[in-house]
């Protein structure tokens, strides 16, 4: 018969093997706050994760109240990526990591601090699905501006009215965006180029980066690889650039010397460009404003041409 004090030393060493396989439950008190913590380890995610996280990062509020299916769905991935990101983490699911993000959410909004947007909605509660669209937009366009570092803005706006050259790098629906900021640049009278693909052409525009151009990329969600590209050589050519994404986490926001952010959420199949429009139109008037006068003569004899 086996020794009682060795059967209990087995079932020891088994209980202590087997925990090491079980998930520490984590509260928000056991570590920062969620945003925090996504950004300390973001370079540790998977691509699809990386998604989630700097989606949760810059819509905390959606991360608080929305379902894991409605989160996944917005920042254009699964369910199971959106719970497997909560895991790794160092959360039971996806119920613990919403129950850390609503503890930051309170945390941010506690002494009264009230979101005037969300406050005066724009139209009844059972609105429509195309109402439903238009509030996504005003809100997105309320958080832009609330987000805009004027600073940046300010010198984004110096790097386009002195740049000798000035090239435009966005893919799919970016490149509508890249080729409309063209257009107004065109109408200062600023040297500017669109790369839209990875065509001869545009990897023709790219090799012709030097010191004196200006790379501007545009992101939404995961960026492109030929932005990225495009950034990364700008870089390495120290030619300036700026960045104007709807994620602070994307990799073409690290690569960019300014920095511009826009908030494209929406309950529709497609991102909202609403906001971004705005900012571009915004950064052109910015230009523009530097010397009205001297610009208004270039548009003249532009459209004269």
């Amino acid at each position: 018969m086996p020794h009682l004090g060795a059967e209990r030393s087995r079932s020891e060493g088994t209980g202590e093997r087997r925990a090491k396989h079980i998930a520490v439950p984590r509260t928000p008190t056991q570590a920062r706050s969620l945003s925090a913590e996504i950004r300390q380890r973001f370079d540790e995610f998977s691509r699809s994760q990386k998604d989630v996280g700097q989606y949760i990062v810059d819509h905390l509020d959606e991360a608080a109240f929305h379902t894991a299916e409605e989160l996944a769905r917005r920042a254009n991935t699964s369910s199971s990526t959106v719970v497997r990101f909560a895991q790794a983490l160092g959360f039971e699911g996806f119920p613990e990591l919403q129950a850390s993000a609503r503890e930051e959410y309170r945390r941010r909004h506690a002494g009264g601090e009230t979101d005037t947007v969300s406050a005066q909605p724009l139209f009844p509660i059972d609105q429509t699905e195309f109402e439903a669209a238009l509030a996504a937009d005003h809100v997105n366009v309320v958080e832009t501006a609330k987000k805009i570092d004027r600073d940046e803005v300010a010198a984004a706006i110096e790097r386009i009215s002195r740049a000798d050259r000035i090239l435009l790098c966005g893919t799919d629906q970016m490149a509508f965006f890249a080729s409309y900021l063209r257009h107004l640049l065109m109408l200062l009278d600023l040297r500017a180029e669109v790369v839209a693909s990875p065509s001869q052409e545009g990897l023709a525009r790219l090799g012709r980066i030097d010191e004196r151009t200006l790379v501007i990329g545009f992101s939404a969600g995961r960026p492109h690889p030929l932005v990225v590209r495009a950034m990364k050589l700008a870089r390495h050519r120290r030619a300036e650039t700026i960045a104007i994404c709807d994620a602070t986490l994307s990799e073409v926001s690290k690569l960019g010397d300014q920095r511009l952010y826009y908030s494209s959420n929406s309950p529709a199949y497609v991102r909202s460009h609403s906001a971004l429009l705005g900012l571009i139109q915004a950064l052109a008037y910015g230009v523009y404003a530097l010397d009205e006068s001297a610009y208004a003569d270039r548009i003249k004899a532009f459209r004269l041409k």
